[in-house]
């Protein structure tokens, strides 16, 4: 009953005219900002940040909320048709997406991902409302040996699960690695691999690198093959899921909302660990006839409910723990500060308005997200009935303003184009370009835990197989690469890539 007046407490802060209209705007922006690589939320966030202060607390943080979960369901669109992500967490969408894109199957990637992204948002809502403060405390569970050991573990699945031999998908993750590690030290803040380049003495940006591989590589590759230059027939009802269809997505939905729901509590990027997971998990549990990477249904399905889960539940350690669980939520935590309101575990007794209306406000957004994105889907499939003589520049000129908008840099247009030509010689190579987007993504948080770790420990390397959850982790990466190495194993691997 006390949960009940609680969530009606909600619904009277959310339906509220001026927070609906600045949820709808929240949604709006974050849908643009996902389809426009570069951008990103804790950008969009950080520019609108001062203009939060005219606001109330509530309609604020309803904004930004909206934002931010709006972007996780628009980076899937520009993945999708274009093979650009447009946030970190498409980047596992883009693999099966946009084969299914060029089969002809666009509206119903687009369909799968905007269900999957509904029901993935609503029970994650409702998770974090029922299970607010117990859902933290697994969080707590975590210090910076468990986080280097899940991540050690979230490596070894990517070259485990990758295509391709072991060699060359351990060697795309060291590649990853590296790249993440340039620019400056995290403790001495010293500029280390940037070759001479200021430019890089902040890092190699994600989206560059992203955009590079994924977008500009791929159209390099298509310059090689006629077929592939044609324009896609993709009618507006395409985007009416079959009956097989639903069998197929309705089990990988639900797993990876589970997932999504779990590791979105994770510091650090929850929601891009659970895409990456919940595809993990497909490929061992799912057997689709066209295999994954192929246009597998299961692999949009999967992971665009796993980020949308995670996004939802990336709120439990902020709002009962005043504990940001990524960049986006930090400048959340910024925009109460400002407020004059501490998040923490006082926030849901002192503020119950903010709190419930928040929460609330993120179902009543995840509405407004299909409503207003399902009709769009027939617009987006036009965009692959456009001839490639015209897509082609329109796509490099798109990721040239996006890799500029980053830092106003021309150095990262030209970053771009160099990622752009290695994604083209990774894939002559028959290398999967995923491992290396990991080794990038976690490389970095790898490290600052590990070394974090070992300043708690005072040097001691045992911490990490002397805290049980920790010790746990690595055990379970050390199985997967001595299971996949078995002769046998190896074979049925590499018989399942081919298919």
């Amino acid at each position: 009953m006390e949960t009940l007046n609680a969530l009606l407490l909600g619904f009277d802060q959310a339906i509220l005219p001026t927070n609906l209209f600045w949820c709808l705007i929240g949604t709006l922006l974050g849908t643009l900002v996902g389809v426009l690589p570069g951008l990103g939320p804790a950008a969009t966030m950080a520019i609108l940040l001062p203009f939060t202060i005219g606001l109330e607390p509530v309609t604020s943080l309803i904004m930004m909320a909206g934002i931010y979960y709006g972007a996780q369901y628009g980076g899937s669109t520009t993945a999708i048709l274009l093979n650009l992500p447009g946030e970190a967490s498409s980047v596992v969408t883009a693999i099966d997406g946009y084969k299914m894109a060029r089969n002809g199957r666009a509206g119903v990637a687009l369909s799968t991902a905007a269900i999957g992204s509904f029901f993935a948002g609503t029970v994650a809502t409702l998770l974090l409302a029922l299970f607010a403060s117990s859902l933290a405390e697994i969080g707590l569970l975590f210090g910076p040996a468990e986080y280097f050991s899940l991540m050690i573990l979230g490596l070894v699945a990517s070259v485990v699960l990758s295509r391709g031999s072991l060699p060359k998908a351990l060697a795309m993750v060291f590649v990853g690695i590296l790249v993440g590690l340039v620019g400056q030290d995290v403790q001495t803040a010293v500029p280390r691999f940037t070759l001479g380049f200021e430019e890089m003495s902040s890092g190699i940006n994600f989206v560059v690198v992203a955009m590079g591989l994924f977008g500009i590589g791929e159209l390099i590759k298509d310059l090689e093959t006629p077929e592939s230059r044609t324009a896609i027939n993709a009618p507006f009802f395409s985007m009416i899921p079959s009956r097989e269809d639903w069998r197929r997505m309705v089990a990988p939905i639900l797993r990876g909302t589970g997932i999504g729901s779990v590791l979105g509590l994770l510091p650090g990027g929850g929601a891009l660990l659970a895409a990456f997971a919940a595809y993990a998990v497909e490929k061992r549990v799912a057997n689709p006839p066209e295999g994954f990477g192929g246009g597998a249904i299961e692999g949009v399905a999967a992971p665009e409910s796993a980020n949308n889960a995670g996004a939802q539940t990336s709120f439990v350690p902020l709002l009962t723990l005043g504990l940001p669980a990524n960049a986006v939520m930090a400048l959340m935590f910024g925009a109460l500060i400002m407020q004059g309101i501490a998040p923490g575990p006082t926030l849901i007794s002192e503020h119950p308005d903010v709190f419930w209306g928040v929460i609330v406000s993120m179902w009543v957004g995840n509405v407004m997200l299909l409503v207003l994105n399902l009709p769009l889907i027939g617009v987006w499939t036009r965009l692959l009935t456009m001839p490639f003589h015209y897509l082609f520049p329109a796509i490099v000129v798109f990721c040239s303003i996006g890799a500029f908008s980053l830092g106003n840099s021309v150095f990262d247009i030209w970053l771009l184009g160099a990622f752009g030509v290695a994604g083209y010689v990774f894939a002559k190579l028959d290398c999967d370009a995923a491992p290396l987007v990991m080794g990038l993504i976690l490389g970095p948080m790898m490290e600052e835990n590990f070394r974090r770790a070992l300043f708690l420990a005072r040097g001691n390397p045992s911490v990490f197989v002397d805290r049980p959850i920790s010790a746990g982790l690595l055990v379970l990466a050390v199985l997967a690469i001595a299971v996949v190495a078995l002769p046998k194993i190896k074979a049925v691997r590499e018989e399942a890539f081919q298919e």
